[in-house]
C-alpha cells in the first residue's frame, strides 16, 4: 500500500509499505477514503514531537471502510462505514474511567506519532470498539472527518477549558483550522464578542464569515493594545492560544482579564515565559490539554443537524498520491489560503 512516512526533522516521502494486520483481538484494520493533514503533522516534520520515530506514517484523522476485525471487536464488522479517533482509547484503565482518553495508559495519542497512522490506504486502529465511531446513512463523509481531531480539539481545549460563557469575552489568537473550530463551538455558548487574532488578512476575513465579532491584524505588534480598546481596557474573560509559539502565549497573557482563563491548545516545541510577575494577583487560570475526543458523538449530532457546517473548514483536495502536494499547499497557508486538505486515498 502506499503511506506517507516520517523519515525525520524535514524529512518526508511517500512509500510502498505492507498492508497492516491486525496483532491484537482488540483490532480493526480499516481501509482509509478520506484523510488529511494537520498542524501537529508539521510540528513533527519539524522535530518538536520526539515520541513519534522516523520510519513511521504520519497522519491521525480520516474515515474509512472497516476491512478486518479481531475477535474481540463487538461493535463493528467488515464493511462498516467508520470516523476514526485521533485518540485511542482501551476505556478501562484509570484515565480512561475518567474520560482522560488522551492519557490512556496503553493508547492515547499514537496514531501516526507512536504507531503508524491514517495518511494511508489502510490503518490498524488499537481498541476498535472504543476509537472508532459508526458513520450515520447519508452523512457528509468529509466533513466528518473534521471531527476526528480539530473540532473536538477546539472545542476541549479551548472552548470548554477555557469556560466560554453567555455574555463573555473571547479571544482566539491564531485562526488556523483550529482556531476557527474553536471559534465556530464558542458559539454553543453564545459569547457577547469573539475576537480573532492573526497575522493573515485572509484566514480573519474568513473568520469573520464564521461567526468573528472582531478581527485583529497582530502583524504590528499592537494587537494586545487593539484587544485592551475592544474590551473597554478590561481584557477577555477567555483567551484561548491556538498556535503553538511563545509570542502568541505571551499575548494571551496580555489580554486575559483579571478572574479570565487562558487555554492553551497549541503544541509548543519551545519554552515560554510566564510573567507570574503580573499575573500572581489576578485570579488568572491556565489550561493545558491534549484533546480526549470525548465530545465526539455530540458534535457528530451536531453536524448531522448542521447546528455547524464543519465542511467549510475543507479549501483543497487531493489524492494520496498527491499527498506531498497537499502537504506543500497546507504548509503555505498564507499564500494558498489553505485550510484543511482533503486527501482521498
Amino acid at each position: 500500500m502506499q503511506a506517507l512516512i516520517y523519515n525525520g526533522p524535514g524529512k518526508k516521502n511517500l512509500e510502498d509499505r505492507p498492508k497492516p494486520t491486525l496483532q491484537a483481538p482488540t483490532d480493526a484494520v480499516v481501509r482509509i477514503t478520506k484523510t488529511t493533514i494537520c498542524g501537529t503533522d508539521l510540528h513533527i516534520l519539524k522535530g518538536d514531537v520526539p515520541t513519534c520515530a522516523a520510519g513511521t506514517v504520519l497522519g491521525h484523522e480520516g474515515v474509512g471502510i472497516v476491512d478486518a476485525v479481531g475477535a474481540g471487536v463487538t461493535t463493528f464488522k467488515p464493511g462498516d462505514r467508520v470516523l476514526i479517533s485521533c485518540i485511542s482509547a482501551c476505556g478501562r484503565c484509570d484515565y480512561c474511567r475518567k474520560g482522560m482518553y488522551s492519557h490512556c495508559t496503553t493508547g492515547g495519542w499514537i496514531l501516526g506519532n507512536r504507531i503508524d497512522g491514517t495518511q494511508a490506504e489502510f490503518v490498524r486502529i488499537p481498541y476498535a470498539d472504543t476509537s472508532l465511531y459508526p458513520i450515520p446513512a447519508g452523512a457528509d463523509e468529509e466533513a466528518l472527518v473534521m471531527l476526528s481531531d480539530i473540532l473536538p480539539t477546539g472545542f476541549e481545549c479551548g472552548v470548554l477549558n477555557g469556560k466560554v460563557q453567555v455574555g463573555g469575552s473571547v479571544a482566539i489568537v491564531g485562526s488556523g483550522p483550529i482556531g476557527l473550530a474553536a471559534l465556530l463551538t464558542a458559539q454553543f455558548h453564545s459569547p457577547s464578542q469573539i475576537i480573532m487574532i492573526d497575522l493573515d488578512n485572509n484566514r480573519l476575513a474568513v473568520s469573520q464569515r464564521f461567526g468573528a465579532t472582531e478581527i485583529v491584524n497582530s502583524s504590528d505588534g499592537k494587537a494586545a493594545e487593539r484587544v485592551m480598546a475592544l474590551t473597554g481596557g478590561r481584557g477577555v474573560d477567555t483567551a484561548i492560544e491556538a498556535v503553538g509559539i511563545p509570542a502568541t502565549f505571551e499575548l494571551c497573557q496580555d489580554i486575559v482579564a483579571p478572574g479570565g482563563t487562558i487555554a492553551n491548545v497549541g503544541v509548543h516545541g519551545v519554552k515560554v515565559d510566564l510573567h507570574l510577575e503580573r499575573l500572581w494577583s489576578h485570579n488568572v487560570t491556565i489550561t493545558t490539554r491534549l484533546v480526549d475526543t470525548v465530545t465526539i458523538p455530540m458534535l457528530l449530532k451536531t453536524v448531522q443537524s448542521k447546528r455547524i457546517d464543519a465542511g467549510q473548514l475543507i479549501t483543497h483536495r487531493f489524492r494520496l498520491d498527491q499527498i506531498l502536494q497537499a502537504y506543500e499547499t497546507f504548509g503555505k497557508a498564507s499564500s494558498t489560503k489553505a485550510l484543511k486538505v482533503m486527501i482521498e486515498a
